[in-house]
């Protein structure tokens, strides 16, 4: 059983619904989603209260270290084994990532072959571009990415470089509108509904282009990867 939308997105693409008991309720979300609405469609979901999971009574249960004590505590006394992952912040921690889940569940071939196809996509996407377009990634709530996320990396591999970074902004610092006028880079990658991201005095700016980045790109890693490097790639490519 998968509690975390993120190692949801991993075994959904290798692992069948007799084996994969449920995933998280947000991968049913899709405004918070990474997969498809025909793949979550085949699996159960929970909002992963403990007396779900019980009822399941899977061997292992995969979540995030945002697990509360007592659901970890009851679920050890019962005899289920959890597994814990991290967010990935780089391609390798990702590929790493999806190795170990297709581990966990024996489908170690599957797993391989989907590392492999993201490994590929990374090759791939990477531009030779000399000056990489200055490019502020703006999220919902006005927040940017750090320097070190795995964001920053898919945008710096892509040809872009990360406006907010050399603006001191560390990641999820908030960034307000009125900066962004009076400080306003090549490129707004809008990730988000938020009406600061889609303000009409952005019309004014001169010299910057804006496009559509869909923040379902951002959540996950893993089979998420060749998605979100193929929607930079058309973007940098309009750009031209």
């Amino acid at each position: 059983m998968s509690l975390n939308p993120c190692s949801d997105a991993i075994l959904v693409e290798f692992v069948p619904p007799d084996q994969l008991l449920a995933i998280s309720q947000l991968s049913k979300n899709p405004e918070t989603s990474s997969i498809t609405a025909s793949q979550a469609a085949r699996y159960r979901a929970t909002y992963g209260r403990t007396e779900e999971i019980l009822a399941l009574a899977p061997d292992i249960v995969v979540a995030d270290r945002f697990l509360p004590a007592p659901t970890r505590r009851a679920l050890e006394k019962a005899g289920i084994a959890v597994f814990t992952v991290d967010i990935a912040s780089t391609v390798e921690d990702s590929l790493a990532q999806v190795r170990a889940l297709a581990d966990l569940a024996r489908r170690t071939e599957e797993g391989d072959a989907l590392a492999d196809t993201v490994a590929e996509a990374w090759q791939q996407g990477g531009t030779e571009q000399e000056e990489p377009i200055v490019t502020l990634l703006w999220q919902e709530g006005g927040i940017v990415p750090g320097p070190d996320s795995l964001a920053a990396a898919l945008l710096e591999h892509s040809g872009f470089s990360l406006h907010s970074a050399t603006r001191g902004l560390a990641q999820g610092d908030y960034l307000p509108l009125e900066q962004v006028l009076a400080d306003p880079p090549q490129l707004i990658l809008s990730a988000g509904a938020a009406r600061a991201l889609h303000h009409p005095a952005l019309d004014a700016l001169v010299g910057t282009a804006r496009e559509e980045l869909d923040k379902r790109l951002l959540y996950c890693a893993g089979p998420v990867i060749p998605r979100a490097l193929a929607r930079l790639r058309e973007i940098r490519e309009g750009l031209k």
